[in-house]
């Protein structure tokens, strides 16, 4: 920005020339303004893109001096992944934006229309997760609400099929329904690589937003589905009891499933680098269903697929946190941290302390309260999320649950959880 361009500002009324200034200069750049301690100068704070913040010195007759850079605190969750000192463990909870939340909830004077509300009036799950207004707003009820060290991105880890020419939809009370299930290999040939900014870009558009919106107070974080998962609903047609389709198609048709998975591979790892140049500070990678895989399986199947993926966004984000679930992984622990992700999310079947001895101490832990705890009393949570975090140890743990917030939970239990969560000091 030329001095020209900036008016002249009063002490009186700077804001609203710091609006024409910013308005002139860039459209999506965000501003404060303070006095300078030492000579009353006005600052104006220019958060370019939403990512850096810049200050630049205007005085009353509309000099400016050399904009210099200034340091951001970073999100609590971002220094924990790394290792650093941090005074408490951080939290957010797995679908910690959802239906438990009720209408008119209102907790520590800030109150919200709830996810059960917003499903009323759009009962379509593919509309409220590919509508950037819609996405933003769920995303943003729980960090409003109880201030969680993370907030998570509200979409689902199918969200990219239909991008990859794979009809789906996500039924109320039957889930996902893919309508043409892939089985052969002119099935997989039809498969299109996934380009994110073409076919999803309310999800960087939302993203963009709750940076901004978050304001480095907490992490934002993105997530993808593994290929194996995802291979998992395309062959099957939706959610499965026994996987036996699939499992059909590994053991009798190998080259089959790896052409599929090699394609989500290649897919997944473009769109997590597309939700971190959109403003994820870490991203979920959810391989829910490669528990259901033998060990020999999962080597075969998932793990060279998952590390495929974490090898190609290191090369371009190498300081981005991944982070792996995998439910009822206890049996597969060593084999999730040969992935190279930064921390391994765990269920509520693994106790804390023998799978932070499993792992080792280069991988950092989320988890793992029971969700089922939530419906216990609130001194009942203290000590299960106490007994956590004691046998976690400190550092490089992201205290969550074991999987998601269950429907019909306590939203004031919720609420304790995060009180307690926030009161912890090591």
């Amino acid at each position: 920005m030329s001095c020209a361009s900036i008016p002249a500002i009063s002490a009186a009324s700077p804001s609203k020339s710091l609006v024409s200034a910013a308005s002139h200069s860039a459209s999506k750049s965000r501003f404060a303004r303070c006095a300078c301690e030492s000579c009353g100068l006005w600052l104006c704070l220019f958060r370019i893109g939403g990512f850096q913040l810049v200050v630049t010195t205007i005085c009353n007759a509309g000099t400016v001096a050399e904009p210099k850079t200034v340091s951001v605190a970073e999100p609590l969750l971002l220094k924990a992944v790394r290792g650093e000192d941090v005074e408490r463990p951080p939290v957010w909870l797995m679908r910690q934006a959802g239906r438990y939340m009720k209408a008119g909830l209102c907790i520590h004077g800030y109150c919200v229309h709830s996810y059960q509300a917003i499903c009323e009036k759009h009962p379509s799950f593919r509309e409220r997760s590919e509508n950037v207004d819609l996405v933003v707003e769920i995303s943003l009820q729980p960090w409003n609400v109880f201030k969680p060290d993370g907030v998570i991105l509200f979409s689902d880890i199918l969200t990219p099929l239909s991008g990859m020419n794979i009809p789906f939809d996500i039924v109320k009370g039957k889930g996902p329904v893919i309508f043409n299930p892939l089985r052969t290999n002119a099935d997989v040939d039809q498969v299109r690589q996934f380009d994110p900014m073409e076919s999803v870009p309310y999800v960087g558009e939302a993203l963009t937003i709750l940076r901004k919106e978050v304001n480095n107070e907490a992490a934002v974080l993105g997530f993808v589905g593994a290929p194996f998962t995802l291979a998992s609903y395309v062959v099957e047609g939706g959610s499965s009891k026994h996987f036996s389709k699939i499992k059909r198609l590994a053991f009798s048709q190998p080259n089959v499933l790896h052409a599929l998975l090699q394609k989500f591979t290649t897919s997944m790892a473009k769109y997590i680098q597309y939700q971190a140049d959109n403003g994820a500070q870490a991203v979920q990678i959810f391989d829910s269903w490669a528990t259901e895989l033998s060990p020999v399986d999962f080597e075969e199947f998932s793990l060279p697929y998952l590390k495929q993926i974490v090898d190609t966004v290191k090369q371009t984000h190498p300081d981005l946190p991944l982070i792996l679930y995998a439910s009822g992984s206890g049996g597969l622990l060593e084999r999730l941290a040969l992935t190279g992700v930064d921390v391994v999310s765990l269920d509520w079947t693994v106790d804390m302390a023998e799978g932070r001895r499993r792992l080792g101490p280069d991988v950092a832990v989320q988890g793992n309260v029971d969700p089922g705890v939530l419906f216990g009393s609130k001194e009942f949570i203290t000590n299960r999320i106490n007994d956590t975090v004691r046998k976690a140890g400190r550092g490089k743990h992201i205290l969550n649950l074991g999987h998601g917030i269950v429907v019909g939970t306590p939203e004031e239990n919720v609420a304790h959880f995060f009180e307690v969560a926030k009161g912890i000091q090591y």
